[in-house]
């Protein structure tokens, strides 16, 4: 039996303690890595190739062409095929998008999309709409793991996870502000063909000092 390790992080633009951020995702040993807020402005790539050294992870997708969401991936998974998504700009805001990865491990294809969206409260559904029309040509099994910004019971999460299982619905333990957890915005939202084995929000002091999210791990058979 195939286990995939499937972390979502919202890094919080590495403004905290980088060290306790380091060790926590290589703790976790993940297989796929996907990250909001990480480089993408001034030599983004020399960035997140150093962020995918730091981890033990290399690059897959993201950075600037993804507005700051990036995937890194272990060895064992092999990158097929990348593109990257923008959504629509509304003036004064800011311009947010998609990274969106097709993988393979041990002989089994999957999709990954991550992504972060708006602190809006009136543009965030647009774009989980416009995000999962992107993904209807995808026939193999997906993994959406973002930030949504709201909460499970918002029109933005229900338009994502349409037709997909919530890995975290139960016990549904929040995932931010780090320091103090209230409320349950970061999701990863699984094809219901790649069976959820374990599901867990890392809450310790080192994750805690690492970002003002704390990291999602998901643990997927087949």
């Amino acid at each position: 039996m195939a286990t995939l390790r499937i972390v979502s992080y919202n890094i919080h633009g590495q403004r905290d303690d980088q060290a306790a951020l380091d060790e926590v995702v290589r703790d976790l040993a993940p297989d796929v890595l996907v990250l909001q807020e990480a480089p993408r402005r001034f030599r983004w790539r020399q960035h997140c190739a150093a962020l995918a050294r730091r981890f033990r992870l290399v690059y897959a997708v993201g950075g600037l062409p993804a507005l700051g969401n990036l995937i890194l991936v272990d060895l064992r998974v092999s990158v097929e095929r990348t593109w990257c998504l923008r959504f629509p700009l509304t003036p004064g805001r800011l311009m947010r998008g998609a990274a969106v990865a097709h993988c393979a491990v041990a002989g089994r294809r999957f999709v990954v999309a991550g992504s972060h969206l708006s602190t809006d409260p009136l543009e965030r559904p647009a774009q989980a709409r416009r995000l999962r029309q992107e993904l209807v040509i995808v026939d193999e099994p997906l993994v959406l793991a973002l930030d949504v910004n709201d909460e499970p019971e918002s029109e933005t999460w229900k338009v994502l996870a349409d037709g997909l299982v919530d890995a975290g619905a139960e016990p549904g333990t929040p995932t931010f502000p780090a320091r103090g957890p209230r409320r349950r915005i970061d999701a990863v939202l699984v094809d219901p063909r790649l069976p959820v084995a374990a599901h867990r929000v890392v809450d310790t002091p080192t994750a805690r000092r690492a970002s003002d999210h704390l990291p999602v791990l998901t643990e997927l058979t087949w």
